[in-house]
Order: C-alpha cells, then structure tokens, then sequence
C-alpha cells in the first residue's frame, strides 16, 4: 500500500470524540445552606473528567461569598446586582432573595448554551434548558418567595459588544458587581484572563460613577502569583481594594478572602 493510502486508510479508521464525550451531565438537585440561607438548585457533584466544567460546580469561594451575604443581606435590598461567572447560578439565586433585580453571566457555552437536560425540572418537562436557566426557572418567583426577575446572559471578560448590550438594557447601570471563584482557569490562560476581567469590572465601575458602584470579591488563595495578579491588575485598572474585616477564613484547604473594590 502506497503511503498516501495507508494514511487514508489510518485516518478512516481513527475515532473522532466531540467534546459531549467528555461532559458530565449528571446535574443533581442539591440544597445548600448559608446561616439562614437556603438555596436549591442542579449542579455536578464534582469534575469527573480533564474537561473544563468549572461553570457547573459550584466552588468553594462560592460558599464563601454566599456566606458573607447570607449576614449581610442587608446590603442586598434595593440593589441592582451583576454576577460575573455565575456558574450555575448559587450566589445569584440567594440574592435574587433580597435584591431588586439581578443578571447572572457566564461566558461558558455548556452553562448557557441550549441543550437537551438530562435532569428534568418535571417529568413531563422536555424543553431545551440549560444548567443556568433550570435553576433560574426552579428558583422563579411564582415558586419561591425570591423577589427579583433572575435573568442570564452571556458575557465574555473584555467583549465590549456584549457589555454595551448589557448597558443597553441596564441603563442605570449596577450597584453591585458580585464575583466568586471566577479566576479558576488554566495557567496558560491565567495571564490575559484576568486583565479582561478587570477591563470588564472597571468599565461596569466607571458606567455607574464613582462611589455609587462596588465590586465584591469571594478570593480562594491557590497560588501566590496568581494573589499578586489580582491586586497588581486592579490596581493597573484604577481599582482600590479594601479586605472585608473579618472574612478572612479556610475554605477547603485554602485561605478565603472577600475583597470590596471601587473606582479610588
């Protein structure tokens, strides 16, 4: 057999996977707890494969941050609220409690993209749903006594066509920006996430003006280049960032931290 053939020959015969090979969809409905908080939604249990499913578990600066709002809801009422990274959606399902109105995003396709659940939110249900949107319609204010529409968007750190759609629809812009766990990438990816991040944050900051407008931060510590990353790129953006008294705590095996930021 001529080498051309055999090659066609190998790549006829070579197994092409998809990424559907790789993704969990178990989606299980879980109850958490956050002091006087209840919030129930779908979510994996943990990542099974090498895939990235970070936007479907929910992380440990996840509990961290809803911990601290689950003291402090009284900063919640009356506010307009973006989640940045809302995964499948725990922080915003417990503000949307509390707060006037509330916009959870993600930039992660299997987080907002429609598809077929393989969890069901009834057994008659077979609509196209994703992870975020079951949880959203689970949590809706005809089922719980949550006061705020809960709305999900997708955005991508530094995509300034989808921010301005955002704004559009949002003109008074938010009070708060809420972010948890949402730097929990790959290494290689590490360096020009974050600086779209704080271009996203800052934008949201200067959209609002000054003091009307701050940016909370749930932080897990796993790396001490990527804690320099986080303080050194704030502050490139204009950013002063204050440690929330008494916050500082373990989570898991790592040092937790919620950092409130706004324009200096």
């Amino acid at each position: 057999m001529e080498g051309s053939d055999r090659a066609c020959a190998e790549e006829e015969d070579m197994v092409c996977l998809d990424e559907s090979f790789f993704i969990n969809d178990n989606y299980q409905l879980t109850t958490f707890t956050f002091g006087s908080e209840i919030v129930e939604l779908f979510c994996l249990q943990s990542a099974s494969t090498d895939y990235d499913l970070t936007g479907q578990l929910v992380w440990p600066g996840a509990h961290l941050m809803n911990n601290y709002l689950s003291v402090n809801v009284h900063a919640l009422q009356g506010q307009s609220i973006i989640e940045l990274g809302s995964g499948v959606g725990v922080t915003g399902m417990l503000c949307g409690k509390h707060c006037r109105e509330i916009l959870l995003t993600d930039h992660k396709e299997e987080v907002l993209k429609e598809r077929l659940g393989q969890v069901a939110i009834t057994p008659e249900s077979n609509r196209l749903l994703n992870v975020l949107k079951k949880n959203i319609e689970l949590n809706s204010p005809s089922k719980t006594t949550i006061c705020a529409d809960l709305v999900a968007e997708k955005l991508e750190w530094g995509n300034t066509d989808q921010l301005s759609h955002i704004l559009e629809r949002y003109p008074a812009g938010f009070d708060l920006i809420l972010g948890a766990d949402i730097y929990i990438l790959f290494a290689s990816f590490q360096q020009a996430s974050i600086p779209l991040l704080f271009d996203t944050v800052e934008r949201l900051l200067r959209f609002k003006g000054g003091s009307h407008c701050k940016f909370i931060l749930a932080y897990v510590s796993r790396a001490k280049t990527m804690d320099a990353l986080i303080i050194s790129e704030a502050s490139r953006h204009g950013l002063q960032v204050l440690e929330v008294d008494g916050t500082r705590s373990t989570v898991g095996n790592h040092e937790g931290v919620i950092f409130e930021m706004s324009i200096h």
